[in-house]
């Protein structure tokens, strides 16, 4: 096998230090899945459906099981929302592993923990091991994390989102390029991995005059994935523009922040603030801050190009305001800066804050899955 071709340290995976920040990611994520099952018992309710059929893991499965084609109208609002709203990826591994919820958590349960093994691997690379371990810790240890351990795509989009940034670092153009193009078809934010696969190809060709064959194929495949689920679902629909009207329908839009910006100002004005609203805008406003400190830290172009535009997305998009904290779980990027502080702090400071990080992500996971009304 090639250079080229080989994966980005497919030997060297499972270093020590790898299989200490899946202990990590196992610990606090296992635990939290314990917590939302006993609450579900205690409430009367099959952990099992909780974990693995609830809100768009409902939409999955049943694309999963009977394919696209599913419409649901809400005669009081007058929303139409179509399953064509889903991208693809997901739903054909949960239908290859057998289908229904149990096989959406095996899945979900499986990209989670290659995902942390990545998420590890990227802060090795950049802060060395001590610090990917505790990146990996707080990651998992997120007010949304729950959703990691659900029958979502957050996990699988960040498993190949955070091997396909390694894959940059390690100058890997063919697998970055791929596994962009999987990432893709995984959710409609993944063609934010795209953009950080082709931003840095474009330097590379423009300015470093790098013109390896790769590193077109790089340019050119890295938004595959993304276009050819859109272009087909316009073409099902007879509009190019026909996904993005899906979107619509389900009360998804872009709009540059104005929501946002208008949800923010009637809560700074004195107006009712909920518990998810309020952990919504403080995850933006957290979300900012630490993007401008990796600014300021010079991180790597596809790592901000990739949080960047993850943000971007999820502060101008309008619509599910409560849902944007789980659109930026995989913009673990975010916290490199963080993930060198602690590294450079004692290690019961470590320790301690991320034990009570992970305790508040348990409490706040268990209150969006049994009582919050609204969507995750």
């Amino acid at each position: 096998m090639s250079a080229t071709l080989r994966p980005p340290q497919a030997r060297q995976a499972l270093t020590p230090g790898a299989v200490a920040a899946l202990g990590v990611f196992a610990a606090v994520r296992g635990a939290g899945a314990l917590v939302v099952a006993a609450g579900a018992w205690w409430a009367g309710r099959d952990p099992v459906r909780v974990l693995g059929f609830s809100w768009d893991s409902v939409w999955y499965l049943g694309i999963a099981a009977h394919g696209y084609g599913r419409t649901q109208m809400w005669a009081a609002s007058g929303s139409v929302q179509s399953d064509y709203a889903f991208f693809p990826l997901y739903p054909l591994l949960v239908r290859l592993a057998g289908g229904g919820p149990g096989a959406g958590l095996a899945v979900a349960w499986a990209a989670a923990a290659v995902a942390a093994v990545g998420v590890y691997r990227v802060g090795e690379r950049l802060l060395g091991a001590r610090a990917g371990v505790l990146l990996v810790g707080l990651w998992a240890a997120l007010p949304h994390a729950v959703v990691l351990t659900l029958a979502y795509t957050e996990a699988l989009l960040a498993a190949l989102a955070a091997w396909a940034l390694y894959a940059l670092l390690r100058e890997r153009w063919l697998w970055a390029a791929g596994l962009a193009a999987l990432a893709g078809l995984t959710r409609p934010t993944g063609v934010a991995v795209a953009a950080a696969v082709t931003a840095l190809a474009v330097r590379e060709l423009a300015v470093r005059g790098n013109r390896a064959p790769g590193v077109w194929a790089a340019a050119l495949l890295a938004p595959a994935g993304w276009a050819a689920y859109v272009l087909a679902v316009g073409a099902h629909r007879h509009d190019a523009l026909g996904y993005f009207a899906v979107q619509r329908q389900w009360g998804s839009r872009f709009d540059f922040g104005a929501g946002t910006l208008e949800t923010a100002g009637k809560v700074l004005s004195g107006g009712p603030l909920t518990i998810p609203v309020g952990v919504t805008l403080a995850v933006l406003a957290a979300a900012g801050l630490l993007a401008a400190a990796a600014v300021l830290d010079r991180a790597p172009l596809p790592l901000l190009v990739y949080a960047g535009t993850l943000l971007l997305i999820t502060f101008g998009g309008a619509g599910y305001f409560e849902s944007k904290p789980r659109f930026l779980l995989p913009a673990f990027p975010l916290l490199l800066p963080v993930a060198a502080a602690m590294a450079r702090a004692r290690p019961r400071t470590a320790v301690a804050v991320t034990a009570c990080m992970a305790g508040l992500s348990y409490g706040y996971g268990l209150y969006l899955l049994l009582v919050a009304r609204v969507p995750l």
